[in-house]
């Protein structure tokens, strides 16, 4: 396998993870006597741009279908998140109703609405039916295919090209990231602005963070590594903001190279940051394996001797990286019998691999656990507050990444 961004040869393996089914092929009842095909998830890193990656096993039109089943708008912090990032930009980038705004992988129009309830036109590109369905069910315009240079090249030539060109956690889902940063440019007036949000790869290495891996994620970014790309084809990074969200994130800011915005300091100075975390070095690379075994030992550990004490732990949040943790522990219903989630899609299905059914939160109180782990680590606190009343009560929550941790 070559690296996608800068062709090199990989050799060094960053993880592996062994054969896992892929974490949002959540199965009806029907499916469990089912076949259920696994793929093998192992990620490398480049020697020479640094851009970590999930070995080619998978295409992303198996990874997003119709029955998708992540909406955005589940979580009220994301929902806050969004609004704040529309308003900031609405103001700082003076936009108005001669303004243009698309999204890539707009989902079920949590941001989008944002910008149509200030007067904005707008477009969102999303791949997957049923989030599209439920944007244009509240007027976001929607187009329903995946983003590409050749759709980019597409807009440019109907003049849809925008002043504002947001992508929120898609850049790391695409699986060829130069094609895809070529559509970016595309789409971009001439004095216009792409912002992109990713997790931070050496975020991802500090926290061990390793449970944000899976297929659906063909790539592991650092501002280095986005700077490179971005300079491949004719864009700069002219700004980044460090945010907490997916713990840890990157929100950069971009431009055509020729802009005459300057570059601010911001970027300098997270480069300096990386380069001191020795994101560049092979070496920070090949210990992680070790710490991700520690994370799963541990938790496989904690659930035996509960079980042994005939204590009930359930969890809470049928998330991706839940199931890149359960899968890769080897957790089943014997030792985790339900998952309680808030999104009416993911409710009645069962999780991948695990087969662990997952319910509304209004059982969560009838299932009397002694403790719930939480999978979103990343909206723990949002959980916990929706659930005081049984912590009140002595049910007690708790985390398994990057520690093992009674919240």
């Amino acid at each position: 396998m070559n690296c996608r961004h800068c062709r090199t040869s990989l050799k060094h393996i960053f993880l592996d993870l062994g054969c896992l089914p892929l974490s949002n092929a959540y199965l009806t009842k029907n499916n469990l006597s089912k076949t259920e095909i696994s793929y093998p998830l192992k990620v490398f890193v480049c020697d020479q741009c640094w851009l970590a990656q999930t070995e080619d096993y998978t295409n992303s039109k198996e990874l997003f279908t119709a029955q998708y089943a992540y909406f955005s708008s589940t979580s009220t912090s994301w929902l806050l998140h969004a609004k704040n990032y529309a308003d900031k930009m609405i103001k700082e980038l003076k936009l108005n109703s001669q303004s243009y705004v698309i999204e890539l992988a707009s989902n079920d129009g949590y941001l989008l609405k944002n910008f149509l309830a200030a007067n904005i036109p707008c477009l969102g590109i999303e791949p997957t039916v049923g989030t599209a369905d439920a944007a244009k069910r509240i007027g976001v315009p929607v187009m329903c295919k995946f983003f590409d240079k050749d759709l980019g090249h597409k807009l440019s030539l109907d003049k849809k090209k925008a002043d504002l060109v947001i992508g929120n956690n898609v850049y790391a889902h695409v699986p060829d990231i130069n094609d895809f940063t070529m559509g970016l440019k595309e789409i971009l007036k001439k004095n216009g602005t792409i912002t992109l949000e990713f997790p931070h790869l050496m975020r991802l290495i500090e926290h061990t963070q390793f449970d944000t891996i899976y297929h659906e994620h063909f790539s592991y970014l650092s501002l280095y590594t986005v700077c490179r790309i971005f300079e491949k084809i004719g864009l700069r990074i002219f700004n980044v903001e460090q945010l907490n969200t997916h713990g840890g994130s990157l929100r950069i800011y971009g431009c055509h190279f020729d802009d005459d915005r300057k570059t601010q300091k911001s970027v300098s100075l997270l480069l300096q940051e990386e380069k001191k975390k020795r994101l560049q070095k092979i070496e920070t690379y090949q210990n992680f394996q070790i710490r991700v075994d520690k994370i799963k030992k541990n938790l496989i550990k904690f659930l035996l001797e509960q079980k042994n004490k005939g204590k009930k732990v359930v969890a809470y949040g049928a998330a991706a990286k839940g199931n890149t943790l359960l899968n890769y522990a080897g957790i089943k219903t014997d030792l985790l019998p339900f998952v309680f989630d808030a999104a009416p899609a993911k409710q009645g299905y069962f999780m991948p691999g695990s087969h662990i059914p997952i319910s509304s939160p209004k059982y969560l109180a009838d299932a009397k656990p002694d403790y719930v782990l939480i999978l979103p680590w990343n909206i723990a606190p949002e959980i916990r507050k929706q659930n005081e009343i049984l912590e009140k009560k002595g049910v007690r929550f708790m985390i398994a990444v990057p520690d093992l941790k009674i919240l």
